[in-house]
């Protein structure tokens, strides 16, 4: 039997497999490749590669790549699967270990968002919260957060890497841009800086609180040096252009490969850093917000201009111009309704 067979059954690839078994339980499968490459299938829609002991691994690391957390941000799914299909098609040798998550099969086989709860908000232990008890999205969190730090336990000699992979709903000025969870006294270091330019992400934004997204859980909790990174747009299987996201592809292939940084400088003043400035909340039933619905990501507003306002309180954008991400007025009282953000100052 191929090793592909032995983790995938008749599916042709990891990703057949994973729809075709999206609210499966399966029992653990473990193949080798030819080289000694092992893979361990613990779940479904989750991979765990290990390179054989012949392999150096020079850049010292562990990386978990996640995508599908939002079942319909399909493009970065699609990205692995060809990632893990030239790997068992002995295009390159893997050199690291790695943990490869779909984050959501569920969603993805529906085509949707989420099925019951939006599964980037139930990690950092969110998901026992009562009002998430039973939901099959808070187990699979759950089941998430334990096999990340089975993970990083049996490689705690490496520096772990997390990039969790989406694509959005919403149209952004700026295509790509990643967010840095935050952590006290943490700043972004410059390798990190120079990967995201590597795969095209030109944009990074500093979160200015803890949260209770996949990237916030395994950096606050596995001390992990995670991004959420935004790729593009969402659009269903099979209708996206891979080509828009060669650059995340490529630069991830490498790290996978264990080779160095590519040999043109990638100079680090080109990634435009955004910190939070305000953050707006649903006060009550007396709440206005002022932004459109429609409105882009990162669309930038003059000082003075009135962003939000309830019977008490009228924010307006200081004396330099600010921009808002994520806005969504229909949230429930003291949930996020948006940020105000600004280009840090160097």
């Amino acid at each position: 039997m191929s090793a592909l067979n032995a983790l995938f059954d008749a599916s042709p690839d990891w990703l057949a497999h994973t729809l075709a078994n999206a609210s499966s339980e399966l029992t653990p499968a473990l193949s080798r490749l030819p080289d000694g490459t092992e893979f361990v299938r613990p779940t479904v829609g989750v991979l765990e590669l290990t390179p054989a002991a012949i392999h150096s691994n020079p850049n010292l690391e562990a990386l978990i790549i996640s995508a599908g957390v939002h079942g319909n941000e399909t493009a970065p799914i699609e990205v692995l699967n060809q990632l893990v299909n030239e790997l068992f098609a002995g295009e390159w040798t893997l050199a690291c270990p790695l943990l490869l998550i779909l984050g959501n099969p569920p969603a993805m086989v529906a085509g949707e968002r989420f099925i019951d709860v939006n599964m980037n908000r139930l990690f950092a232990g969110a998901h026992t919260r009562d009002e998430y008890r039973g939901l099959p999205e808070a187990g699979r969190a759950s089941e998430l957060e334990q096999l990340c730090r089975e993970f990083a336990r049996k490689h705690s000699g490496l520096a772990l890497n997390h990039y969790d992979l989406h694509t959005a709903i919403r149209p952004s000025l700026r295509e790509k841009f990643a967010l840095y969870p935050f952590v006290e006294g943490r700043e972004v270091p410059s390798d990190q800086c120079r990967f995201l330019l590597e795969a095209q992400v030109e944009t990074l934004l500093l979160q200015h609180k803890a949260g209770t997204t996949f990237s916030s859980f395994t950096s606050s909790d596995l001390g992990a040096e995670s991004f959420t990174v935004e790729l593009g747009k969402v659009r269903p299987f099979g209708q996206n252009d891979l080509s828009r996201f060669a650059g995340i592809r490529d630069a991830l292939r490498r790290r996978f490969r264990g080779e160095p940084a590519p040999g043109q400088s990638f100079d680090t003043r080109r990634l435009t850093v955004f910190e939070v400035v305000h953050e707006i909340l649903n006060t009550g039933k007396e709440f206005h917000f002022h932004i459109p619905d429609d409105v882009a990501n990162f669309t930038e507003y003059e000082p003075g201009t009135v962003i939000w306002e309830d019977g008490e309180t009228c924010y307006r954008v200081g004396e330099a111009p600010e921009a808002i991400v994520f806005p969504n007025r229909e949230v429930p009282v003291g949930q996020r309704v948006g940020l105000m953000i600004r280009a840090k100052r160097a």
